[in-house]
Parts: structure tokens; sequence; C-alpha cells
């Protein structure tokens, strides 16, 4: 078993039931931890003990009259730092809202809470959550505890870390192009991207943007598959408005051994040039028992038509709403007329909704490539990104050439980008579980995400549940134990 700093949040959570540990004694042993080690990280950056001990100290005392708050009762968890909580900062990496302080928790804080989480911090981001490496000119740099020269993605790259080094139990992040799925990949730890609109994100988004965004979701992180569904189960739901005209249900898994499922290993996808190394598959897939010749499952990978309207679904929330410190910002460089003009740009790319976009002929056919009866195969899984973490470049700019020219050379491989939308198959609302797949020969780590159809969550947890208990569960990093 691991150590205490590294067991799932289910298993703290058992320890607390049975008394094995105390919840402030767990809390101070968490903070202890932040303390040692997150000097090198920078990934715990909003930091709110005082009322984290409070808080489990009343977790101690409902324990002791026999009330437990809920699944996660006195757990110590952290929160991707764009989360809402009441009297500490949301900034989503922006100097300008580096004063903003909430005045209210978002809903799933508030969910996550009910469940019984004592929250202590806030993980580090990327400059309004856009980047795959952590950085911003507020907080400053997160690095990855496998390599502190190395990025631990973005934009949940503060939430990744932490989890690896064993600094908090559980975290929550969010994910357009990927913000849970390459830091989860480069971290080495579970993450769940939950199909659209079944977790509320209010109190999460920018201030500006009160509407769902398209394909924008936010989930859960953490060191099992078991924990991903504890706190999907937590989060998910439909929030006050729409509670009032529809439940959420989310069908169980039917398969209960991995012999059960039927699995297309994507290895490589349309438009994407071979690896250089060959064309063998992630780590953790080559230990995948194969099926008979001519059963197995190979995904329709969407045609080029397809693929470009998925890669304009994914772009479009990222250019769909300039708020003012933008606007400030485009005019500042530019000048006003140039800055009207982008601004005019922005909105008429951003005019493709999300359901003209999910309801056109090239994506309806991408949607058709997932799901049972609508393929050779019920789940697929590949490549979590393209290569395992790279170097951060420690600039503001939204989209630096730095990472730009990472993207490009990482590219090359043979292997599915899961921010590009292209090289993964179905609609870009469907779940997508992460999960540890293995090593590189240089000791990072890398991963596969589970790709499932709309509302396949619970099976696709089910999958990596079976898959982490026969292949590959969490490894802590060397040097923080």
């Amino acid at each position: 078993m691991l150590d205490v700093p590294f067991r799932s949040a289910r298993q703290l959570a058992a320890d607390i039931k049975r008394k094995k540990i105390g919840c402030l004694e767990l809390l101070d042993l968490y903070l202890a931890r932040v303390d040692k080690y997150d000097g090198a990280l920078n990934a715990v950056v909003v930091r709110d003990f005082d009322r984290a001990r409070t808080r489990a100290r009343a977790a101690d005392r409902a324990l002791a009259r026999r009330q437990v708050w809920g699944p996660l009762h006195g757990v110590p968890m952290t929160i991707k730092e764009s989360y809402d909580v009441v009297g500490l900062p949301t900034t989503w990496g922006v100097p300008v809202y580096k004063d903003r302080i909430a005045t209210k928790n978002a809903v799933a804080v508030d969910r996550l809470l009910g469940a019984g989480v004592v929250l202590f911090g806030k993980t580090n981001v990327p400059l309004y959550l856009g980047d795959w490496q952590s950085f911003n000119a507020i907080y400053g740099t997160t690095n990855n505890p496998w390599d502190v020269k190395r990025a631990p993605g973005g934009s949940s790259g503060g939430s990744a870390a932490a989890l690896a080094a064993g600094l908090t139990g559980l975290e929550a992040g969010s994910d357009i192009g990927s913000s849970i799925r390459n830091p989860a990949h480069f971290c080495g730890v579970f993450g769940h991207k939950p199909t659209w609109g079944i977790v509320p994100r209010a109190g999460q988004a920018l201030p500006w943007q009160t509407a769902p965004v398209d394909i924008d979701v936010v989930g859960p992180l953490a060191r099992s598959a078991d924990d991903l569904a504890v706190a999907l189960a937590a989060m998910a739901g439909p929030d006050e408005i729409d509670g009032a005209g529809w439940q959420l249900r989310l069908a169980p898994p039917r398969q209960k051994r991995l012999r059960d499922f039927k699995v297309a290993l994507m290895h490589d996808a349309p438009g994407i040039p071979r690896r250089r190394r060959g064309d063998e598959p992630p780590p953790g897939t080559r230990r995948l028992p194969r099926a008979p010749e001519g059963q197995g499952g190979r995904p329709r990978a969407p045609g080029r038509r397809s693929a470009r309207g998925v890669q304009h679904l994914r772009q479009a929330p990222a250019r769909r709403d300039v708020g003012p410190p933008e606007r400030r910002r485009l005019r500042q460089e530019r000048g006003p007329r140039a800055g009207r003009r982008e601004l005019l740009r922005a909105g008429r790319r951003a005019r493709q909704s999300r359901r003209t976009a999910t309801g056109s002929p090239p994506t309806r056919r991408a949607t058709a490539c997932v799901g049972p009866g609508r393929s050779s195969s019920e789940r697929t899984t590949c490549s979590s990104a393209p290569s395992p973490a790279p170097r951060p470049s420690r600039t503001t700019s939204r989209a630096s050439a730095t990472n730009a020219r990472w993207w490009s050379t990482a590219s090359a491989c043979r292997s599915p980008i899961t921010c590009s939308g292209p090289a993964t198959p179905g609609c870009r609302t469907c779940p997508r579980p992460p999960r540890p797949a293995g090593f590189t020969p240089g000791g990072l780590p890398v991963g596969v995400q589970i790709v499932g159809p709309q509302y396949g969550d619970l099976t696709c947890l089910g999958f990596a549940r079976l898959l982490e208990r026969e292949f590959q569960a969490f490894v802590p990093p060397p040097g923080y134990a």
C-alpha cells in the first residue's frame, strides 16, 4: 500500500471513518508537505490553512458524534485557481483580476464541500487558462514533480502537480482542449473530462461568461479511477435552474471484466505524420490482449471535412468571449481601430454555436465513430498527448512562440493529439478520462485517454478502474516519499 500522502481519496476517507487517522492530523500532514515541497513546485499558490484547520476540527467532532458529512468526509483537497471559493482570489492568471475576491462558491465547490472535503488551497493556472504550461505573472511558474525543469501541463497544471507530489488528496480542474487530460498525462495521475453539460461550471467561468460555453467542462483529477467516480458523483447534476426540468442518471457499466469490453487502440490518425521512433503504441497499451484476427476494433477515423468541423468546434469557445481586460490589451497593443477589427473577427468566429457545430453533418459523422452499435468497438483508447512533459517557456503570451514550436515538434509523432481534435474520434462533448500508461525511457510518465459515447462516463471510468488494477496504477515521483 502507498504511503499515506499518496493514497487515494477513498482510502483516506476510509482511514478517517475507521479512526486510523484524524481529519486534522491528515490535514496537517498535507500542509507540512506543502511547506516542504511546494517551494520547488509552486503548485499550491493560494493557501487557506486557518479556515481548513477549523473545518477539519469540525469534521473530527462530527465523526465523534457518528455524523458523516459524505463519502469524502475529512479528505483534504485543493482546487484549480479558476474556481470561486468565498474569501479567496480568483484571477484566472490575469493581472487585471489580481485583487478579485470571490463572494460565493462555485457550484462544484459547494457540492464537494457537501461531500465532506476539507478545502485548504487553490492551484496554479496559465493566463486565461489558455496554455499547455502553468505560468502567469501573478503566481509564477509551476514545475513538474517528475522533473522540475519541465512543465506539468495546463491549464490544470497546478492540480496535477500537487496530486502527483502528494500535496493534496483530491483535485478538480476544467477542460476545453485538454486542460485536464494533458496535465494528467504529464504528471502521471488520473483525470476525467466529463460529458459536456453534466457538471455545472457556474463559478468557474470568466466573469463575462454567464451561459454555458461550447465543449467547456469541469471535472476531477485524482490518484485513482475510483476517486474520479466518487468526485464525479458529487459534482455532477443539473444546477438550480436546470434542476427544475431534468435529472441526471448515468448508466452504470454493464461490463465486469476487461475481456467484456470491445476496445479500439488508436495509434495514428489522418493528418498526423509518423513518429520518428517507429510505430510502437503508448507503453501502457502494449500489454493489452489482442482480439482474434477479424474481430478487433478499429475506429473509423473521421475524414478531413469531419476533422475540420471538430477542430472548429474546439477553437470557437477560445475565441467567443472577449472581456474588458482583453479589449484594453488589444487597443493598447494595436490601436483603437485595430482592436475593433480584432473584436469583430472574434465575434464572427464565435457565431457557430455548439448547437450548429454539433448538428452539422461532418461533426455528426465524427460523433458516429464512437459508441455501442456505432462501430466495431465500444471504447477507444489513444494517447493523451504526443510527447512527455515539455519544458516551460515562462512567457505571458497566450500562444507563445516557444510553446507553439514545442507542440508543432511534438506533433511530428504519429500519435493522436487531444487538444487539436482531428486526431481523436467522436464529438468533443464525449467523456474522456486520461489515466497513467507507463513511462518513457527517460522515466517521465505518459498516459492514454479512454474515449466513450456521450453519457458513457461511468463505463469509461469502470474501464479505467480495470486497467488500473491489471496494468498501471499511480506511481509517486521519486524524491517525494
